[in-house]
């Protein structure tokens, strides 16, 4: 059941960034082209997610004291801003700006054909292993108390 519900909902968000046309690159990086052909359709897209994604956590959270198919809610604990979150936030908005993908667009992407799509799901998957590879060698922590 459980595998059934995330397929399902993965199904649904993909059809909606396809609907949307946040699957292609181009409309996104339309959005950033503030002197040529700006898009601003991705802001309303984002507007609409969060009008619905917003209100929707606030009622289950009051609801629900865990997830249907798990012991608890797994919410983020670190209220850090630190020099990770910074780089991490650096490195993917500067990928969105470049490909006109970020990783959740890229692979409803991948299903309408898009072959940047194929590149960028590439070249994000080594970026991940090269993350997990430098907080193994705590790279990230001697980031944090060198800033």
């Amino acid at each position: 059941m459980r595998l059934l519900l995330v397929f399902l909902i993965g199904a649904l968000f993909g059809t909606g960034i396809a609907l949307s046309g946040m699957a292609n690159p181009a409309k996104v990086l339309n959005f950033f082209d503030f002197a040529g052909s700006f898009d601003p359709s991705l802001a309303f897209v984002m507007a609409g997610a969060l009008s619905v994604a917003a209100p929707g956590y606030a009622i289950l959270f009051r609801m629900r004291e865990k997830p249907l198919f798990d012991q608890s809610f797994r919410l983020p604990k670190a209220k850090a801003i630190d020099a990770r979150l910074i780089g991490g936030s650096a490195v993917f908005g500067i990928g969105w700006g470049i490909a006109g993908f970020c990783p959740g667009a890229s692979i409803p992407a991948l299903g309408l054909g898009h072959a940047s799509a194929a590149i960028f799901v590439a070249a994000l998957l080594v970026g991940v292993l090269i993350a997990r590879r430098l907080a193994k060698a705590d790279f990230f922590a001697d980031l944090s108390r060198s800033g």
